[in-house]
């Protein structure tokens, strides 16, 4: 285990077997002393991943290495780009050139400004750009870097590599949602940007496997994969990067935050799929290529 105070955490580092990478971007909890929004603590929870490194911890069993961030989406997000922001909501002028998207117009850009479900307000001023070069610096950059490090050693290694981005999702869409509010959602969704960060073959290894257990799958709908999968996966180098987004509803009661009866059964279910994709992968070593 490596342990780098308050950013991150990486699991399995000295027994990983295979050029397997699971990381989960959204799941910390540690709020930093410096963050300060006026929003509820229980909105602001809403945009935790919360549980889902734990859920996933099985990947190490199966020879894979597991990073995760500790520190909370809604200060910095490390699924967005760093120039992911909006000038209108920035108080001063930061040192490069900014293309905000449309998640950053909606206040859920690199530096949430706004919170879920409804969009209320996060903070009571606009932030500076000494602080959001912090965020940068300190958390989203360090957290980028080392997945890329992970990633580029295990296709060193082993000549490719295989990146599963883990997430969850809300039960139901909200009026921040990219569907229309109330939309139910399957258990689960992969995003493969429509097929352009990994193998056709990996897809769909995920898809059957957890649909011959019973559960309802989606497949880029309504969500293709954000930034890690986009700048990570590129198919004809054998980088393989694909988004799993789990339905909060299987574990957890989205409310208190709690784990619910589904919990360790979902945890058992992953720890399966995790073997899965090892043997998956090693047919990959092996030759068999997609």
């Amino acid at each position: 285990m490596t342990l780098i105070p308050a950013v991150l955490e990486i699991l399995g580092t000295d027994s990983q077997r295979l050029p397997l990478v699971f990381d989960s971007p959204h799941s910390g909890t540690d709020y930093p002393a410096d963050f300060r929004p006026i929003a509820d603590p229980a909105l602001l929870r809403m945009a935790e991943d919360t549980h889902v490194h734990t859920l996933f911890s099985g990947a190490v069993d199966a020879g894979a290495v597991l990073l995760h961030a500790l520190f909370p989406r809604a200060y910095i997000d490390t699924n967005r780009a760093a120039d992911d922001l909006d000038p209108a909501q920035i108080d001063g002028t930061m040192p490069m050139t900014l293309r905000p998207s449309v998640k950053s117009r909606n206040g859920i850009g690199l530096c949430w400004t706004r919170v879920p479900p409804d969009g209320a307000a996060m903070y009571d001023r606009p932030l500076t750009a000494a602080e959001i070069t912090h965020r940068i610096t300190t958390y989203h950059q360090r957290y980028q870097t080392t997945l890329r490090d992970l990633l580029d050693g295990a296709h060193t290694r082993w000549g490719q590599v295989w990146h599963v981005n883990c997430h969850s999702m809300p039960h139901r869409a909200s009026a921040m949602s990219p569907e229309p509010p109330g939309t139910t959602r399957a258990d689960f969704v992969l995003g493969d940007r429509d097929g352009t960060t990994c193998a056709p073959a990996m897809t769909e290894t995920i898809r059957a496997f957890l649909a011959a257990r019973g559960v309802s799958v989606g497949i880029n709908d309504p969500y293709k994969g954000m930034e890690l999968v986009r700048a990570n996966g590129a198919p004809a180098a054998n980088r393989h990067s694909i988004q799993i987004e789990i339905n909060r509803r299987l574990y957890m009661n989205e409310a208190t935050r709690e784990p619910n009866a589904g919990f360790a059964p979902l945890q058992a279910l992953l720890r399966d799929l995790s073997a899965h994709l090892g043997e998956f992968v090693t047919s990959q070593l092996q030759g068999q290529y997609p």
